[in-house]
């Protein structure tokens, strides 16, 4: 689960060439621009990551100029995000723990302080093309698409170390899923399922393009009890259409047969015997380590661009088959998302 504030030990300190007033500083796989002096290497601090929504307090009333954010669902705050110092990218916020009297003192690194000082992941309201009526929350088989960037847990690229494994571009859309169990067929968003009424842009795409008899008569087929697939729907008027798409398209990335994730050959096969479109595979190989050994690697191998331009949002990465990884508790899988895309697209 992602640690969205949790205590850290600063791994490297260093200086910004040209700055006499900030530096920076390294934690996990991230790094932040601090004040000079604040941060010594293997000082225990607290971390906060991007996308974090913090609230209204004193510490954080140095962020209002360039972090602070009002929307009817999230209420007021700060929200963190990618930025520049001095030509230096810092990515999150770094503060001492002393200035959270609230954090027990007996608190180990790693663990997570989000709850305690009231930290929340910045939510998006959906929009009126994607949304629509909802009729509860996600069915059971349907999961949370939230993959683990590599910055939040560096040792993922050793977990792939001897493994097949294969790079998919991560598409700049909105999380969509479908999947059929014993109460029947499910269209899904990110948090919610959705009701068939013509209310939901995605749930019209599902119904023009016969997804829910494709799937029925292939579970039926295969003798499946659950089928679970889940996919990216990139759109004019979704994340600013930064595929330049001109029409609606779902692209798939992750299969659920009975409960399990398949691999990447099955998923391209029940892609292709059910007409959906998938995620672009870039890359097919080796022992991740031997190719990408770092964190930078890995951003360096991020950035690019879509088909029709527009700066690619990264990448994801997984085993062709999957593996359970005990240092994020599930399937080993991760993202990395561009520095690129996020400096020219965040705000």
């Amino acid at each position: 689960m992602r640690k969205l504030a949790s205590i850290e030990k600063v791994r490297k300190v260093e200086p910004i060439e040209g700055a006499d007033r900030i530096e920076l500083a390294h934690v996990l796989g991230w790094q932040c621009v601090v004040n000079k002096g604040q941060f010594k290497e293997m000082d225990t601090a607290v971390y906060f990551e991007i996308d974090s929504f913090l609230p209204i307090r004193p510490e954080f009333e140095f962020l209002r100029k360039s972090c602070y954010k009002k929307t009817d669902i999230m209420g007021e705050g700060f929200k963190l995000r990618t930025m520049t110092f001095r030509g230096q990218i810092s990515q999150g916020l770094l503060l001492p723990v002393s200035q959270f009297p609230e954090i027990p003192s007996d608190a180990e690194v790693g663990t997570g302080v989000a709850e305690i000082l009231g930290v929340r992941k910045w939510e998006i309201e959906e929009k009126a093309t994607t949304g629509g009526n909802v009729i509860g929350t996600l069915p059971y088989d349907i999961p949370h698409t939230d993959e683990t960037r590599v910055q939040e847990n560096p040792d993922l690229i050793q977990a792939f170390a001897g493994l097949e494994y294969y790079i998919s571009t991560k598409m700049d859309g909105s999380s969509h899923s479908i999947g059929i169990d014993e109460e029947g067929f499910h269209v899904t968003g990110h948090n919610y399922e959705y009701k068939n009424d013509g209310s939901s842009f995605f749930y019209n795409l599902v119904n023009e393009r016969g997804y829910q008899e494709k799937m029925e008569a292939f579970a039926k087929e295969n003798e499946l009890k659950t089928l679970t697939i889940q996919g990216e729907l990139c759109a004019p008027g979704i994340q600013k259409n930064r595929l330049r798409l001109t029409k609606p398209e779902w692209y798939v990335f992750t299969i659920r047969e009975n409960g399990k994730r398949v691999g990447l050959k099955r998923m391209l096969q029940i892609c292709e015997a059910l007409g959906m479109p998938h995620v672009p595979i870039e890359e097919v190989d080796k022992d991740l380590p031997s190719h990408y050994p770092t964190v930078e690697a890995l951003l360096a191998r991020a950035d690019g661009e879509y088909p029709n331009g527009g700066k690619k949002e990264g990448i994801v990465i997984r085993p062709t088959e999957p593996v359970f990884c005990p240092l994020i508790s599930a399937s080993l899988s991760m993202k990395v998302v561009s520095n690129k895309y996020l400096l020219k697209n965040e705000d």
